[in-house]
């Protein structure tokens, strides 16, 4: 369980939390949690995602299970720090998606005092580690790791099984496109892709 750090008005200290984990795994469910959190203790909250991300919503981060929160969509990471403003909590969901300018981008808002929130999917659809997360992980004092249940064996899931044919990094997709699977079901899963058909 993430205990959270005190965030006061008097401290001017900032950091970097993030939330990882694969596919329905509950990031963003975390992220909302965290961030209604810090709007209850009346702290100004700004919340950005990619623009590449429109599932449930142009604008609203929304989670799996349908919990959402205002944000706005940006192109690029930079256009965080342009938006941010004088806000004490910063959000950002699917920062695999961003490009590697994320990382610096919270660097410099945590240098500036600011509690920085991420979630994204640490791997890939292959099991490799996905854009700009790994050096997300690097930089943050706080990381937290996420687990969904795998949809072959019930087991704890780690990995993103794409389902679809496609062979882009980028796919963004729900239910019909991945699965949550444990490390052996994507496995047994990967080695049945490459046999001939």
């Amino acid at each position: 369980m993430f205990i959270e750090p005190h965030f006061g008005k008097a401290t001017k200290a900032g950091w970097i939390e993030v939330i990882c984990g694969c596919m329905f795994s509950g990031k963003t469910e975390e992220l909302i949690r965290r961030l209604n959190r810090s709007i209850i203790a009346k702290q100004k909250v700004e919340i950005f995602k990619p623009v590449i991300d429109n599932r449930y919503h142009e604008d609203n981060v929304v989670s799996h299970n349908e919990n959402s929160i205002r944000s706005t969509a940006v192109s690029f990471a930079n256009d965080i720090l342009l938006l941010a403003g004088d806000c004490d909590v910063v959000g950002v969901d699917e920062a695999q998606f961003f490009d590697a300018e994320i990382v610096s981008v919270c660097n410099k808002l945590a240098n500036n005092g600011k509690r920085v929130i991420v979630a994204g999917l640490d791997m890939d659809f292959e099991g490799k580690p996905f854009g700009p997360m790994p050096n997300l992980l690097a930089v943050a004092e706080f990381v937290t790791k996420v687990h969904a249940i795998c949809a072959k064996s019930g087991e704890l899931a780690s990995f993103s099984y794409r389902l679809t044919e496609d062979d882009s990094t980028v796919l963004v997709g729900e239910k019909q496109e991945y699965e949550a699977r444990s490390r052996q079901s994507f496995v047994e899963g990967m080695k049945s892709r490459k046999e001939p058909k």
